[in-house]
């Protein structure tokens, strides 16, 4: 539904009569309006002037029981008072049968007043969502009126899309935004929206886009941001789904965890661990990201990206901890292993062993084996070396820990003789 102002007495659609002229049509001859007629519309109009529409009402009552010889255009004039008078009670549609009698006689009335009350009642109609006569009233209106301007055009653009008619609606819209857009003025904002919603429904989401794109620049809400990040994403522009994105971000407006893990993964994927790390971090703690063992896992990941191992570690330490299997101790042994913490790296990788679903034993049998020999326990070592060798993907290199370990272990046992 819309919120139409409708001026006093219906005026002649100047709201709307900037753009497109006509050639003007040859005028009408039409009764006058008699001095006595007039002093008692007159007295209508103190009524409608103070608010009081039922007081307004009540005088149009006792004039019209006076009206039996009026002329047309006196009677038209009446019942425009009606009209207004009506739709201010809210009472729309005896306000819509007071206007029908306004222009039931056009040769009767001055082509202003019918153009004037075509178009009224056209927006009563879009109020109603009755789409369908409200266009058929806006055409007649345009075919009529000397002068459309944009507006008119977008009102019959909505109730065709209020219809589905999409292929309808798009002429209209595309005509008030390059109407303005020629002149050098910037559309309005529904406007862009409603262009907008009508390509997204064609699939055309280069248009959207570009409609988008206008939209940040010319009214940055943070919703216009979020939305072009989401249609970068649909077209594959993933650097530029990111800044849409960030710009949001930046200005507090995303908030949900799909977005925020998003944004995270779009930083990874430029190689930017930092950032990724920061906003899953404050996710966390600000309770907008839930901290899963999944997400504690990728918080980590990035912090170790980012060079940032004290920080990894911990957060590894507490996936871990969630999980179902021992695949994140497995990896967090491998953490362990490479801060010289080597007791732990042994500890998380048999607690990885027990839980079992670890992904790449092997690999763990090698972390393990390294914790190993760097303490000098050999024997473990080799044992964990050959155990990894039972994967064809490890046992070259499992070899050769073998062979470097029993070099170490002979070469201290000579060294003790």
């Amino acid at each position: 539904m819309q919120d139409t102002v409708f001026a006093k007495h219906v005026s002649a659609g100047t709201a709307f009569a900037q753009e497109e002229q006509k050639p003007k049509h040859k005028t009408r001859k039409t009764p006058a309006l008699r001095e006595n007629v007039y002093k008692k519309l007159a007295e209508v109009q103190v009524f409608t002037d103070a608010g009081d529409w039922n007081g307004a009402l009540k005088e149009l009552n006792e004039i019209k029981s006076e009206s039996s010889k009026w002329n047309g255009y006196e009677l038209a004039q009446l019942y425009n008072y009606y009209g207004f008078v009506y739709y201010s009670l809210e009472r729309y549609n005896d306000s819509l049968n007071a206007y029908e009698r306004v222009i039931a006689n056009p040769d009767d009335i001055p082509e202003g007043l019918e153009t004037a009350t075509l178009f009224t009642m056209a927006q009563l109609y879009f109020i109603q969502e009755n789409y369908r006569k409200a266009i058929d009233l806006l055409t007649r209106w345009m075919n009529l009126s000397p002068i459309v301007g944009a507006d008119a055009y977008v009102l019959r653009g909505q109730a065709h899309y209020s219809l589905n008619e999409f292929d309808k609606a798009l002429p209209d819209i595309n005509w008030a935004v390059n109407d303005y857009e020629g002149k050098g003025k910037i559309p309005k904002e529904n406007w862009f929206a409603l262009q907008r919603a009508i390509y997204y429904e064609k699939g055309d989401n280069k248009m959207v886009i570009k409609i988008l794109e206008k939209l940040v620049r010319h009214y940055p809400k943070t919703s216009y941001w979020r939305q072009l990040s989401g249609m970068y994403g649909t077209v594959g522009r993933e650097k530029d789904q990111l800044h849409s994105l960030e710009a949001a971000y930046m200005m507090n407006a995303v908030k949900n965890e799909k977005e925020l893990l998003n944004l995270a993964y779009l930083f990874l994927g430029e190689e930017a661990p930092y950032k990724a790390a920061k906003i899953i971090d404050k996710g966390i703690k600000d309770k907008n990201i839930e901290p899963t063992s999944k997400n504690l896992e990728v918080l980590s990941q990035a912090w170790r990206m980012a060079q940032e191992i004290k920080k990894s570690l911990p957060e590894m330490e507490k996936a871990a901890a969630k999980s179902d299997n021992g695949d994140l101790y497995a990896r967090l042994a491998g953490l362990y292993l490479d801060n010289d913490m080597l007791d732990k790296a042994i500890d998380a990788g048999k607690v990885a062993l027990k839980r079992g679903g670890v992904k790449r034993a092997d690999s763990l049998h090698i972390v393990m084996g390294m914790a190993y020999v760097t303490k000098k326990q050999y024997d473990s070592g080799i044992s964990s070396f050959k155990e990894a060798a039972k994967d064809k993907r490890s046992v070259k290199f499992a070899n050769q820990w073998i062979q470097f370990a029993e070099a170490e272990k002979h070469r201290e046992q000579q060294l003790k003789l």
